[in-house]
């Protein structure tokens, strides 16, 4: 039993767990003070909080001289596609439901399959390439074509996908190298960087208007934060502290197929949240697209998992 729990994909799976709920915790918090203050005055908080954490963490996995990389130019990429990929995700959580907006960024899983096969020479077959097809279909259900106009802020989580997938497929060229406590310090390092000179450059609010939800949090003007909302952006820091983390290890244990569906843990918990914070239910639209992504990665993760083990038990030709 001991020697099962320390097989590296099962603990990259309880990595990939327990990031995903602590990060649907935290953007619910960001989706809570997102009335108030501007994105990047958020970003700015909660990444100096993750940013000691991050440099905490690498005093326990041996001192922070391990935050030194040859590979410098990789980490700032790396980092630039997460900073693209959050604020797309923040921004659409400004204007959507949680839940609905969490479905249609988590077919980011589905792209890191198809991805992993130019990227990182995996091998994916027709079935769930199949299941790849259904997400993207599920994609669109959540887009509500037939509507009479399409939710601009709905393509933002598709974008934050596609970032992030890319985002994870350098993550696991990283992971061979680098420990997960120095690539979260640069991805946390970049948040600020970003976050600060946005704030410089449109931190007096000038630009936000009284247009649509998510221009008005992205350009917002930033105000000092009451007591309980300091707090609050504390708490995100520390829970994008630790899911940073957990998700930098998890798909440093394990391959990117594997890891990869157990990100739609996230989805129950967005619904759960979006009810406690919100009284928000998704409803038979959501719930079909909700249903067809989270599906098609399950069976992929399945279909994965059956192959693994038929080539585990196959005669060696060697």
């Amino acid at each position: 039993m001991a020697a099962a729990w320390a097989h590296p994909r099962i603990q990259g799976i309880l990595c990939i767990t327990a990031g995903m709920i602590v990060l649907s915790l935290g953007d619910s918090l960001i989706k809570l003070l997102s009335d108030a203050y501007p994105l990047h005055e958020i970003v700015f908080g909660r990444s100096l909080i993750a940013l000691c954490l991050a440099m905490l963490f690498a005093h326990f996995e041996g001192g922070l001289r391990g935050l030194r990389t040859h590979r410098l130019p990789l980490h700032l990429c790396r980092g630039l596609l997460l900073v693209v990929a959050n604020m797309s995700y923040f921004l659409a959580l400004a204007a959507l439901p949680l839940a609905e907006a969490a479905a249609i960024f988590f077919v980011a899983p589905l792209m890191i399959t198809a991805l992993s096969v130019p990227l990182l020479g995996e091998k994916v077959g027709v079935r769930r390439w199949i299941a790849v097809g259904i997400g993207m279909a599920g994609v669109i259900v959540m887009l509500r074509p037939g509507a009479e106009v399409i939710e601009v802020a709905a393509l933002l989580p598709v974008l934050a996908a596609f970032c992030y997938s890319l985002m994870q497929m350098i993550t696991r060229r990283l992971g061979v190298t680098d420990k997960a406590s120095t690539m979260a310090f640069y991805i946390q390092l970049t948040f600020v960087f970003v976050s600060a000179a946005m704030g410089l450059t449109v931190g007096d609010g000038a630009l936000a208007g009284d247009g649509h939800r998510s221009v008005q949090f992205l350009l917002r003007a930033w105000v000092w934060p009451s007591p309980g909302d300091a707090l609050l952006i504390a708490a995100c820091g520390c829970l994008v502290g630790f899911g940073a983390y957990f998700l930098s290890q998890a798909y440093r244990l394990a391959e990117a197929n594997v890891i990869a569906p157990f990100e739609y843990i996230a989805l129950p918990f967005a619904v759960l949240w979006g009810f406690i914070f919100w009284n928000d239910l998704p409803d038979w639209v959501a719930i079909l697209g909700i249903a067809m992504i989270a599906g098609s990665g399950l069976f992929a993760f399945f279909r994965e998992s059956a192959l693994g083990r038929r080539a585990a038990s196959a005669p060696s030709n060697r």
